[in-house]
Parts: structure tokens; C-alpha cells; sequence
């Protein structure tokens, strides 16, 4: 039987320490916001994702040198179940643990259903969903082996809700909800966890770009692009922060998460409360 540990408030701030954590797609946007608030928690880092090398090797050296701790990479592919593999298989090797894993590696593209090109769609379904469920069946053994493991699956509104135009998206999403039941249920008893987080719109450069082109496209200022276009559905009219995704997977990380499994959290601003 595991017994509940009182953890303290003040216990959070080098919560992880000790811990490994593997983020996907983590060299930039949202993924590198949760890896800095694991890595600030204490944990060493695996990094994952695309990017120029020099950047991605500094990036590693400020995380190191900032939180004191090691901080990796590897340049696995999301779309090769044999790349993904290696890219666990080093991890436990090296650390001989994986305490922490974010599937947060996606991409998009946007069409009509009937226009949608079959190669996009093959693409998204391989990154946003196959590659957690690789990421998480690999990691499940070293897990059990320790007694303690925390799956956290970046999903999105588009997991709970539709959007026209979006339909690999959609589905890749609404998949990572259902692969975060299926895991917690058969984990439930092991010391792991698997909770799939849902953000609405997340202030990231990438966003940023897409604000500049509406804005251009449909003739309108940049704060009415924010307002009556990307925000139209989220009540609050404000984006959510990496920040705030850290500090929410740096808690279901912790021990004072022990009993939440299996969920799917919306930080969408009352989006899906419609």
C-alpha cells in the first residue's frame, strides 16, 4: 500500500530534485516553458525538438548553469517510432531513471476536410499522438521499476472542443485524452500518474507570427486580431503564459499530485465551459 506524503508548501520550490524529466518538442514555445519550470524545480532535463544546433546547445548551457542541473538532447524524430526509441533508450541508460515525462512535440495545419492533404494529415496523427503513445509504453517499464512515474500530455482545447478547418488537429488531441485515460487506469495502482493538460491560445512567438498575418490578411490592429479572431472563444480575452503551463506540470509532477490521474485540465480561460 503507498502510504500519502505530507509535502509542504514550501517543499515546491526544489520539489523535483533528483527527479529525470524527458519534455518533447521542448527547444522552443511551450515546451521549453515547462522544461525551465521542471529544471527550476530541481529536475534534470531532456530536451527534444527541432532547431539550429548552436541555439539548442545554448539553450542547454542556460538551463544547466541557471537551475543547476543537467540538461540533454536529442535530436529524436517524432515521426520514427525507431528514432523515439533510441531517444529512450539513451535516457534511461545515462540517468538510470525517467521520473517525468511531457508529450508536448505538435504541429498544425489548417484546411477544409475534403482539401486536407493526406501527407499533413499522416504527419500531425504521427506527432501529435503516435509519438506519445511510443514516448509513454517505452517509458512505462523504468517507471514501475522506481515506484513513481508522472506522464503529462500537452493536449489543447481541440481535445475536448471542434474547430472547423482543424481536422487532424482535432483528432490527434481528442486522441491524447483518451491515451491519458487508458494509461491512468492501467497505472493507477504503480505509483504513476497521467494527467493531459488542455491550453487554450498560449502566448509564444509562434503566435505572435500569426497575429502579424491576420492582421495584415483582414485589414485590422494587431489588438483587435487578439480580441475578436484568436480570443473570440475564450471568455478571460487574454492568452495563457508558458509560465503558467510550467508551474501546472511542475505540480502534477510532485508528490501533492499523487491523486490526480487520469484528467483532462482545461487552462483555456473558460473556453470549454461553453
Amino acid at each position: 500500500m503507498n502510504i500519502p506524503v505530507k509535502l509542504q508548501t514550501s517543499d515546491l520550490a526544489r520539489a523535483l530534485a533528483g527527479k529525470v524529466a524527458l519534455v518533447t518538442g521542448s527547444t522552443s514555445g511551450i515546451g521549453l516553458g515547462i522544461a525551465r519550470a521542471l529544471a527550476a524545480a530541481g529536475a534534470d532535463i531532456v530536451l527534444n525538438g527541432l532547431g539550429v544546433a548552436a541555439e539548442i546547445g545554448r539553450t542547454r548551457e542556460q538551463i544547466a548553469a541557471e537551475f543547476g542541473v543537467r540538461a540533454s538532447y536529442s535530436s529524436a524524430d517524432m515521426t520514427r517510432p525507431r528514432s523515439i526509441a533510441e531517444m529512450m533508450a539513451a535516457t534511461i541508460a545515462e540517468s538510470g531513471r525517467l521520473d517525468i515525462l511531457v508529450n508536448n512535440a505538435g504541429i498544425q495545419h489548417i484546411a477544409p476536410l475534403d482539401q486536407f492533404p493526406v501527407e499533413k494529415w499522416d504527419q500531425i496523427l504521427a506527432i501529435n499522438l503516435s509519438s506519445a503513445f511510443h514516448t509513454t509504453r517505452l517509458a512505462l517499464p523504468a517507471m514501475r521499476e522506481n515506484g513513481f512515474g508522472r506522464i503529462i500530455n500537452i493536449a489543447s482545447a481541440h481535445g475536448l472542443v471542434g474547430s472547423p478547418f482543424k481536422a487532424a488537429y482535432v483528432t490527434a488531441k481528442h486522441g491524447i485524452v483518451g491515451l491519458t485515460k487508458v494509461t491512468a487506469l492501467e497505472t493507477a495502482e504503480q505509483g504513476i500518474t497521467c494527467n493531459a493538460i488542455c491550453p487554450g491560445y498560449v502566448y509564444t512567438p509562434l503566435v505572435e507570427a500569426q497575429i502579424d498575418g491576420q492582421a495584415r490578411a483582414h485589414g485590422i490592429s494587431h489588438d483587435q486580431v487578439i480580441r475578436d479572431v484568436l480570443l473570440a472563444q475564450q471568455p478571460n480575452k487574454r492568452f495563457a503564459t508558458v509560465e503558467e503551463l510550467g508551474a501546472l506540470s511542475v505540480f502534477l509532477s510532485t508528490d501533492a499530485a499523487g491523486s490526480i490521474t487520469g484528467i483532462a485540465l482545461p487552462v483555456d480561460g473558460g473556453w470549454t465551459a461553453h
